[in-house]
């Protein structure tokens, strides 16, 4: 009778276990993760689109390992559209992790004013770090106490996982913030999300154009406060490290999309991706679509596929550049 005990106990004991490494993606061989692109015309004139999105991710948590906002994520740097940004991201918090990148309309001297400073103190007043770090794997921020710079850590298909959400045009201190914490996690897949870096021509940010974050106020910031822009984190960062996997970002208008596979230093794919669907998007010139990324990583068959989706119209693009697979995947 002992024996039998001790039996069902190793069973339940067994099955916990189980169910917690199928939880976490450990002993399982695909995942998926949501990418949340500019929401800054929810907030300033269609709340209601925003809210739709996060009651979505959060009926749908336990499909998804996180979620990662590109930045962007007011239009005014308003302490009303934090509030709603807020009353949105709390649907998850306990359920689903966030990852959020600041863009350059959340940060600046005056509501409007965009990026004319460094300056994100309605950000961190409405995401407070310590607050932000329970609801997002965060195991590092820079600067301390603040959500400007994050990297979050996920076990997931039997790997580890880093993902770093990073400021509008990232300065040279949070490079190399960033390229130390990879160092220190040699074996880790690297993720990094940020507000700018890709062109709708499937080309890095660099040049003159107004879209670079060297043409607004923070740009003028000189030493390892200088400002990045696409074609140069990918040269200080991102191809010199044999793990990184994924480029993440929005900000961009026209056709809101773009995609990229470049081979960093040691002939490893990058994958990188922009979306963004906020006003004057061509195909959602209104703002009010309400979609979405979903990004499947398949380890068993060697994909990682691409679907975008509106749980406000309840919808998917099916167009090429809105749904896609990239194959033979080396994990």
């Amino acid at each position: 009778m002992e024996k039998s005990g001790n039996n069902i106990h190793a069973l339940y004991l067994l099955l916990f276990l189980s169910s917690i490494f199928s939880w976490n993606g450990i002993a399982q061989d695909s995942f998926e993760f949501v990418v949340l692109p500019d929401t800054q015309t929810y907030m300033e004139e269609f709340p209601e689109v925003y809210m739709s999105q996060m009651k979505w991710l959060a009926e749908n948590n336990e499909r998804f390992s996180f979620v990662l906002h590109v930045g962007d994520v007011t239009q005014n740097n308003s302490e009303a559209e934090w509030q709603i940004a807020k009353n949105g991201f709390s649907l998850l918090n306990g359920k689903l992790p966030y990852n959020i990148a600041l863009g350059n309309h959340d940060m600046g001297s005056a509501p409007g004013k965009f990026a004319d400073i460094r300056n994100t103190s309605l950000a961190n007043m409405y995401f407070p770090s310590e607050s932000y770090k329970k609801n997002s794997n965060t195991i590092a921020v820079f600067p301390e106490n603040s959500i400007d710079n994050s990297c979050a850590e996920y076990h997931l298909i039997g790997q580890k996982w880093l993902v770093f959400s990073l400021e509008f045009g990232p300065q040279n201190k949070t490079i190399e913030w960033v390229n130390e914490i990879i160092r220190q996690h040699p074996n880790h897949k690297i993720i990094l999300n940020t507000h700018a870096y890709l062109y709708t021509d499937n080309t890095l940010h660099d040049g003159d154009d107004w879209y670079l974050p060297q043409k607004y106020g923070i740009g003028k910031d000189t030493d390892d406060g200088k400002v990045n822009d696409g074609g140069l984190l990918w040269e200080k960062l991102i191809k010199i490290h044999k793990n990184t996997m994924f480029v993440f970002s929005g900000h961009i208008l026209g056709s809101g999309v773009g995609t990229l596979v470049s081979k960093n230093d040691f002939g490893n794919k990058v994958y990188q991706m922009l979306a963004n669907f906020q006003k004057n998007v061509k195909g959602v010139e209104q703002g009010n679509s309400g979609y979405l990324r979903i990004i499947e990583v398949n380890k068993a068959t060697n994909t990682i596929a691409v679907k975008t989706y509106s749980p406000w119209l309840h919808q998917f693009q099916n167009a090429p550049e809105h749904h896609f697979t990239f194959q033979n995947i080396d994990f």
